[in-house]
């Protein structure tokens, strides 16, 4: 599956998996299509490659085909589609049933979705990345195209006419008066057929102009489910037989030892049964104890009496300032890290420079906090150890739980359940682990459910980040050269190091937490350096948090550019506007990134005109803008911000008054979908900036719950314009993209409004107030 291979970007001269990624699109290019009778209906699937073109039903009812996504038709028309990924929200599913029933002419009413479990057929299981729409466009619109051709061929054939006289409309073959419909195709009709991949290229995917599903408004499948309570998340899962438990989480993530545990006083608690230690082969856990119920109730009161006497780790006395502290030494280390742009003449450019501009930016830790805390229902059913969790990332942690539990990887599998909030916390699964360490020393089913606060001492925090950039200015004010360095704690590393690239020092690098460098501004030689933050990375596990590293790096990037162009007396968007050019590396490429800069520079006309730039404004009120190409430079999605602030002098408090937001994602599949995931984007990115972030204390984070951990309420949430560029572009991803600005838009807003620029989120009263004492 291409997804699990393809990187950030590729920088001229910089060796990745890119070409792997480039081969493995090819051999998907490649794979053939299948119908075949599965039971009561038709399989459509991919041919796994490597098949031979046996028999469609053979293949089918042998389950040896590799579907990204496939769907069947039943013989009462109910077009089922089965979702692979993760439905945290973003209505996934709606979005990729879509492709597939417009270019299968299906009637929306009758389309299903199936999300289904943990599979080796289905190929890679991760949903993250605002990838799932892009990654699936192309392949699913190729199916839904097969679906239609042989369903127009087989109806042809039942109305005695030929398939030219015919056409497909709302689960219908039409030829003239007469119709047949699905369903009675299904029936009645022999739809087995196999298709080469050079047949699947020659059958044509409709224009952007017969479009009749994608970009328009209609029926959300997943909504009806979520709003009536018939949805099942992770928290719901039950079975019978089995103990309630709560863990008991040590006080540091790794090297934390238990010397001894007194549950005396917890034996009054009526429903305690006893408290386990864990034996965690895959050091995922270590030093953990459960405390096992026969109600959460009573396993959360029992833990509240049993006393566990620990031996910490090597971390317990870490503090955010340290891990802040550990970074800047790192930068200031010229042979750490990897060298991501490594362009000629770098150096010259700064050592010719008339003028040399440099700011350092922080930001802090940021919780995930999700509405659902991390849960996981575990047992042993026939041999095989079932999962009953959601998750985001099935395909990485199976692997995990397998040696955990000391059996093959073909002897787990996991239950698919709605995530009550995902955000990236689920790509990692390790609180699985101890559900199925549990479960396996007690013989029986084990539902461990997290507490709040246990959740957020055991989560995958954003990882605080120190930056460092550069810009080097001719004698007219023009950049002609840049640097960029950028450390923080690495979850690649942590928990996928084989997903990471080299740099072009031949050290690795991780794409997830330096990705937003890669920039589409002309500024002359560039320079980025990546380096990890391994104290951060021994004190807790880092995490793929909403945007990721797009999150922190944009925030230092956008705030910089931002100050640079005041720095050369410049409009902050005319100064980006003539750095936007869409020429050379920047001038973009065929399909994902048409137009290059040019795009990029469009959105942000845009929100100018839209926000009113350069308008007159109250007293203490600005205006900042951003602009970013979201996530990946191989998928940009182009995102420009304007945020209007209002800044109290006497208590330093920043109300956001409003955001103005204009994107450019191509062709956009679910409208209202796509305007929701805008919206949460902003309002996460604006969560970041003004009201979350903790920092750590003795190895932990000094926040574990919602009374002061407070992202934002929605009494903050301010007036939002938000416009899409009509496009038919290869659809890219919307889950992230706006995340990435409104932090950086926020602070140059505050500059605007007062005269003081914070380099630091989040953006509290207490640091504007102090700025502004100065």
């Amino acid at each position: 599956m291409s997804k699990f291979y393809r990187y950030l970007n590729q920088p001229d001269g910089i060796e990745t998996a890119t070409l792997q990624a480039s081969e493995e699109r090819l051999q998907v290019s490649r794979r053939g299509f299948l119908i075949g009778a599965a039971g009561a209906g038709f399989t459509l699937a991919f041919f796994r490659s490597g098949l031979s073109f046996a028999q469609p039903e053979d293949v089918v009812e042998a389950g040896t085909f590799e579907p990204t996504i496939w769907y069947h038709i039943e013989p009462n028309g109910r077009i089922v589609v089965n979702i692979a990924e993760a439905e945290m929200g973003q209505h996934v599913g709606t979005a990729l049933a879509r492709i597939v029933a417009d270019e299968l002419e299906a009637d929306w009413s009758m389309v299903e979705l199936n999300h289904v479990d943990s599979d080796p057929k289905w190929g890679l299981m991760v949903t993250g990345g605002s990838w799932s729409v892009w990654e699936n466009f192309t392949p699913l619109s190729q199916a839904g195209a097969a679906g239609r051709k042989a369903l127009i061929e087989e109806g042809a054939r039942l109305l005695g006419v030929s398939a030219d006289q015919c056409e497909a409309r709302n689960s219908h073959v039409v030829a003239g008066d007469e119709s047949i419909s699905y369903g009675d195709i299904v029936s009645r009709g022999d739809l087995s057929r196999t298709y080469t991949a050079d047949d699947l290229k020659q059958i044509p995917i409709k224009p952007a102009t017969q479009r009749r599903l994608i970009g328009r408004d209609s029926r959300a499948l997943d909504i009806p489910d979520k709003t009536d309570g018939a949805s099942r998340y992770g928290l719901d899962a039950k079975v019978d037989g089995m103990v309630y438990g709560r863990p008991l989480i040590p006080p540091t993530r790794y090297g934390a030892i238990i010397n001894n545990i007194d549950d005396s006083d917890a034996k009054a608690i009526k429903g305690y049964q006893q408290t386990i230690m864990l034996d965690d082969p895959t050091d995922t856990v270590p030093g953990w104890a459960v405390v096992i119920a026969d109600s959460f109730y009573a396993a959360n009161k029992a833990a509240e009496k049993v006393k566990v006497d620990w031996t910490a780790g090597d971390t317990a006395d870490v503090s955010e300032q340290d891990i802040i502290d550990h970074g800047v030494n790192l930068i200031e280390s010229p042979g750490k890290g990897s060298i991501m742009f490594p362009d000629d003449g770098v150096d010259e450019a700064f050592n010719d420079a008339a003028d040399i501009f440099e700011q350092d930016y922080i930001t802090h830790t940021v919780l995930h906090v999700q509405m659902e805390p991390v849960n996981a229902l575990a047992y042993e059913k026939d041999g095989v150890w079932e999962i009953h969790t959601g998750n985001q990332w099935q395909s990485i942690i199976i692997p995990v739980l397998a040696k955990a539990l000391g059996v093959k990887e073909d002897k787990v599998v996991m239950r698919t359940y709605m995530l009550g909030g995902g955000f990236g916390r689920r790509l990692n699964g390790d609180y699985s682990i101890p559900a199925a360490l549990a479960s396996q020393k007690l013989g029986k089913p084990v539902k461990l459910v997290f507490t709040r606060e246990d959740d957020v001492r055991f989560d995958s925090p954003r990882s605080a980040s120190f930056q460092r950039m550069r810009m080097a200015f001719d004698q007219n004010g023009i950049p002609v050269g840049m640097e960029h360095h950028a450390t923080a704690g690495w979850p690649t590393e942590v928990m996928a190091p084989f997903f990471m690239p080299k740099g072009a020092n031949d050290e690795p690098y991780d794409p997830f937490s330096i990705q937003g460098a890669a920039h589409w501004y002309t500024v002359g030689p560039h320079r980025v350096r990546a380096i990890s933050n391994d104290l951060a990375n021994a004190t807790f596990r880092p995490g793929w948090l909403r945007s990721v590293g797009s999150g922190w790096i944009n925030f230092a990037l956008e705030s910089f550019m931002d100050e640079a162009a005041r720095h050369a007396n410049k409009d902050p968007i005319e100064f980006r506007l003539e750095l936007l050019k869409s020429e050379g590396k920047n001038a973009g490429e065929a399909p994902n990134s048409v137009g290059g800069a040019s795009r990029q520079a469009n959105v942000l006309r845009r929100a100018r005109e839209l926000s009113g730039w350069g308008q007159e404004l109250p007293e203490n009120t600005g205006l900042g803008v951003a602009t970013s190409y979201g996530q990946e430079r191989n998928m940009p999605t182009w995102t420009a911000c304007v945020a209007r602030v209002h800044v109290n002098r006497d208590t330093g408090h920043v109300k956001l008054e409003k955001l103005t937001l204009v994107t450019d994602a191509g062709t956009v599949v679910h409208p209202d979908g796509a305007r929701a995931q805008v919206e949460g984007a902003a309002l996460w990115g604006v969560s970041m900036a003004l009201h979350e972030g903790t920092r750590y204390e003795k190895g932990e984070p000094v926040d574990r719950n919602l009374d002061t951990y407070t992202p934002m309420r929605i009494r903050d949430v301010p007036e939002m314009e938000l416009e899409f560029i009509e496009s038919t572009e290869v659809p890219v991803g919307l889950g992230e993209p706006a995340t990435t600005v409104t932090g950086p838009a926020i602070a140059s807003a505050i500059q605007s409004a007062v005269g003081v620029r914070i380099r630091e989120i989040p953006i509290t009263p207490a640091a504007v107030h102090k700025a502004l004492q100065r």
